[in-house]
């Protein structure tokens, strides 16, 4: 076989435009507005909460901007993983792949258990961990089948979704008081801003996983910019007028305890509405089914850009070849998305969805701080470089990024030291197994 016919078989197929990168955007993303940001609420009260919300947009308007110039000009299925490789070096590269890595396999498990809780409002019978694990494997499956059929999947269920939260917006806000935000608004003093941190950060969380699949996209050095633009500025109208709708209706309390047990809730926006609409279950149960598409479509869409982190990885030599293998018949990285989901299964198992969700939120972090290092150094070492997208206002736009996020990080050390520490063992433990045992075959 020629090396033409080589690389070939270990291309991706070309299939997206910019509306199905928005939906891949929006997606990847949309479960955060239904279930997780309330526990923020629980640790800043609505004004930490908000004031926490409100630098975290800021961090991610100028990430995706400065993350949009990269994936422009190199566009390639790693993501973070190619743009460190090339600006700080293999070591850091692959530093900043794990930890993309490792955001992506386990914001999965958090979701699929999410799902199944939901599952359980309309069927209580059967088993939560059953149907996330059900869940696996039909999403597994779709992304194995073909790209294209995953991100159609996707734009469907994302749309859906979009309308769920307009619709639950256009119920609540009527009975929108002022008054009802300064409840409580800072229980925990301005500490509490920085616990709100990483329940900010959920409203957000992987929606840099556009880039992931620009390698798939038609004409990425336009597509990407206008997939991105759009899928964020969606988002933040979406963040802030679900927080303002759900808030806005009896305070942040009654949205985060449901009962007098003081454990936090992971429904948010059912028991906002219960509160609009009293005892009619007509429209809790149609929020409840709605919130579902949103699960699935982050669910689903995490899952496929997982498979491109992972598969990047085995195809470059920094994970076992036969993860980076592409299927010839569905021409996907059908090895890299089962490694994904076995893994996910079993961090499924241990039912510890917070912190399954903070470590995910760990990788976020420091894969965005090794991502604004790549660009600072790229835009000094190869001036040269194809960018068919500049970020506006260099360097400040990667400039805020990158100490946002390490004050972020900071932060969550602080306040989660025991996960940090688990965290940060995985990345060296599998740094260690790299540099030990494929390093030697990878060529610089």
């Amino acid at each position: 076989m020629n090396q033409e016919s080589k690389g070939n078989e270990q291309q991706l197929k070309k299939t997206l435009g910019p509306f199905m990168l928005w939906g891949l955007g929006v997606g990847y993303v949309i479960s955060g507005n239904y279930f997780g940001w309330n526990l923020g609420l629980a640790e800043g009260g609505t004004l930490g909460a908000g004031i926490a919300i409100f630098f975290i947009i800021i961090m991610y308007i100028t990430f995706t901007f400065s993350y949009t110039e990269m994936a422009c000009a190199i566009p390639k299925a790693g993501g973070a993983f190619s743009y460190a490789e090339r600006g700080l070096g293999k070591h850091l590269g692959f530093l900043a792949g794990m930890s993309q890595n490792i955001e992506f396999i386990f914001a999965p498990p958090a979701i699929a258990s999410a799902i199944g809780a939901y599952f359980g409002i309309f069927f209580p019978e059967l088993d939560a961990l059953l149907i996330g694990i059900v869940a696996y494997l039909i999403f597994t499956g779709l992304n194995i089948v073909g790209l294209q059929v995953a991100a159609t999947f996707e734009l469907f269920i994302t749309i859906i979704a979009v309308l769920g939260l307009l619709f639950f917006a256009g119920v609540t806000l009527p009975a929108f008081r002022v008054e009802n935000l300064q409840i409580n608004a800072l229980p925990n003093g301005y500490m509490g801003i920085v616990a709100a941190i990483p329940f900010a950060i959920w409203f957000f969380l992987a929606i840099e996983g556009v880039a992931n699949v620009a390698e798939e996209t038609i004409n990425p050095q336009k597509n990407i910019l206008k997939g991105f633009g759009f899928a964020l500025l969606t988002l933040v109208i979406l963040c802030v007028l679900t927080f303002m709708a759900a808030v806005g209706v009896g305070g942040w309390e009654a949205i985060v305890y449901p009962d007098d047990s003081g454990v936090a809730s992971d429904s948010p926006l059912p028991l906002a509405m219960g509160l609009v609409t009293g005892d009619n279950q007509i429209y809790f149960h149609l929020l409840a089914f709605i919130a579902l598409f949103g699960l699935v479509a982050s669910f689903n869409g995490i899952i496929l850009a997982a498979g491109r982190t992972t598969f990047e990885f085995g195809r470059v030599g920094y994970a076992p070849k036969a993860i980076g293998a592409v299927n010839k018949k569905f021409k996907t990285p059908v090895n890299a998305l089962i490694f994904n989901m076995i893994i996910g299964i079993i961090a499924l198992f241990t039912g510890k969805t917070g912190e399954i969700i903070t470590i995910a939120v760990f990788g976020a972090l420091s894969l965005y701080i090794l991502s604004m290092l790549a660009f600072l150094k790229l835009r000094k070492n190869e001036p040269e470089l194809d960018r068919p997208f500049k970020v506006p206002y260099y360097p400040l736009f990667p400039m805020v990024a990158l100490i946002i996020a390490s004050l972020s990080l900071i932060a969550m050390i602080i306040y989660n030291f025991n996960l940090a520490l688990l965290f940060f063992a995985m990345l060296l433990g599998a740094y260690l197994f790299f540099v030990l045992f494929l390093n030697k075959t990878k060529t610089s």
